[in-house]
């Protein structure tokens, strides 16, 4: 008897997942205390540091020692990666010359959940002496930080999920969930878009789901077209010749009228209908999307309607063809 068929290991994974849920639901209860205190002073320190942000020419600086300053990190990667210039400056090392990386124009956004943080000292003496803006995420209203601080977003004091109440971990939870709240207001405000999004999101399957149908699709020479009245003899050439198991139909005006797909004709071969003319029996209707239409969206267009192909349509002329098989090649799927 091993694995997980030993009671003894059944009683051991049981009291690991009711550990684990405690701890989520600690952290949870945290969150929601937060929510709460959103809606007093800490909601305006917040609109206060946002508006900052936004007035502001220069970036954000953040700031913070052990774990404040691990979610320090990730705070600003990612406001970067949304829009907000910014950056983490190590306290420990702003008072060896990293103090030279903050400029007049930024906003310093330090975090230490006390508030009494001894590394913190020189930052927050640099921000005084040359009027920058400094907002803090800490637990204590009357610490030294928030007293300094232009605008203090006060986090709930509620119980860690450690047992000895000793390992920040609902602390972190609260902070980085205001990071993150942080950088979607900024992100709203500014109206950002999916577009900028993917100019800074290049690389893996996120970089790839952001690419255009205009950036993946076949256009030009490589459209397989024909116009309405083509034989579906005739049709089947530049089906073969494209490889894409389709061809494009359109009307007299370039206007696109329908798909010509391999299972229509497998169907003409059946009814042995040769000769007839492709409108009788090509998709009338067939799915469309726009050149600026995200990778991904396409992707989802295809799975929801069990279809490999996707007609791009600008101005109701076919303009490419984007296969599910290009989508494979860059990774999106």
């Amino acid at each position: 008897m091993n694995g997980l068929n030993s009671p003894l290991r059944k009683e051991a994974v049981l009291d690991a997942v009711a550990s684990a849920i405690r701890t989520i639901e600690a952290e949870r209860a945290g969150l929601d205390l937060l929510v709460h205190t959103l809606a007093g002073p800490t909601g305006l320190a917040f609109h206060r540091c946002v508006a900052a942000v936004l007035a502001g020419k220069g970036r954000v600086i953040v700031t913070g020692i052990g774990k404040s300053g691990h979610v320090g990190r990730k705070i600003a990667a990612t406001l970067a990666s949304t829009g907000t210039p910014a950056y983490f400056v190590h306290p420990g090392e702003a008072s060896h010359g990293d103090l030279g990386m903050i400029q007049t124009d930024d906003v310093i956004l330090a975090l230490s959940w006390s508030g009494e943080t001894a590394e913190l000292a020189p930052v927050v003496a640099y921000a005084t002496r040359f009027s920058v803006a400094l907002y803090a995420v800490t637990s204590d209203e009357g610490s030294a930080l928030a007293r300094a601080a232009d605008g203090a977003m006060i986090l709930p004091k509620a119980a860690e999920a450690c047992p000895n109440g000793l390992a920040p971990t609902t602390s972190t939870t609260m902070q980085m969930a205001l990071g993150d709240a942080l950088a979607v207001a900024l992100l709203e405000a500014r109206g950002f878009t999916a577009r900028e999004f993917g100019l800074l999101h290049p690389g893996g399957r996120l970089g790839a789901g952001l690419k255009l149908a205009r950036e993946l699709m076949h256009g030009g020479e490589a459209l397989p077209l024909v116009r309405k009245g083509t034989t579906i003899a005739e049709a089947i050439v530049p089906m073969s010749a494209k490889r894409f198991g389709c061809v494009v139909v359109v009307d007299e005006s370039g206007r696109l009228a329908g798909l010509f797909t391999d299972g229509d004709l497998r169907r003409a071969l059946a009814a042995k209908s040769l000769h007839g003319v492709v409108d009788s029996v090509m998709t009338k209707a067939p799915r469309t999307i726009a050149p600026d239409t995200l990778a991904a969206e396409a992707v989802e267009m295809m799975q929801s309607g069990s279809i490999t192909v996707l007609v791009v349509v600008e101005d109701e002329r076919p303009v490419g063809l984007l296969h599910l098989h290009d989508l494979l090649r860059v990774g999106v799927v």
